[in-house]
């Protein structure tokens, strides 16, 4: 071969391979930017999808196999939303910090639980030792309508003060609930 023809073919890998970089770059900034949308947002995307693979699914699958599968996905959700009570309204995911073992994501929620509203912000410190993977939960901050009940303050206090998701949202679930089955009951009396 021709090392004309050689360095032609050097430069065509290596322009391949810085593409592949950036597009590689970009993906990885769209997941870490994850929004919640509305219900006419996400119709919108999916018409529009519809629209730009008609006739292109070839070996994929087709555009009526995948509105099943969004509505299976949307009765799982509206169950568990109806079982746990709980509602997102929004979130919100962002890169602090990468390296090669360590992650830090910045994390915003919000939503409500039957009709307790919450917002939550926390860190997230995900760590890689050889095949283990440990996440911690750090920066955690709570905000909850303000209730005159000292103790969902003290609550969300050392809630904060541990970091622990887990007990809030199961605590929150269950406090929410009988909040509702109070609140109705002294309704009913007035």
């Amino acid at each position: 071969m021709d090392s004309s023809v050689c360095q032609a073919y050097e430069d065509e890998i290596q322009a391949l391979e810085e593409e592949i970089r950036l597009l590689t770059e970009k993906y990885e900034d769209i997941q870490q930017e994850s929004t919640f949308f509305s219900d006419e947002e996400i119709l919108k995307s999916l018409k529009s999808f519809q629209r730009e693979t008609q006739g292109e699914t070839r070996g994929h699958e087709s555009p009526s196999d995948l509105k099943a599968q969004l509505e299976s996905l949307e009765t799982d959700l509206s169950f568990l939303m109806k079982f746990t009570g709980f509602q997102f309204t929004s979130h919100s995911k962002k890169t602090v910090e990468k390296t090669r073992n360590r992650t830090v994501q910045k994390h915003r929620l919000s939503g409500k639980c039957h009709s307790l509203s919450f917002q939550l912000e926390f860190q997230l410190l995900e760590t890689e030792d050889k095949e283990k993977v440990s996440t911690v939960v750090t920066d955690l901050s709570i905000i909850m309508e303000s209730r005159e009940d000292s103790d969902v303050s003290k609550f969300v206090s050392r809630t904060e003060e541990h970091g622990n998701l887990l007990a809030f949202f199961r605590s929150l679930s269950t406090y929410a609930e009988w909040y509702e089955h109070r609140r109705r009951t002294f309704l009913h009396f007035k």
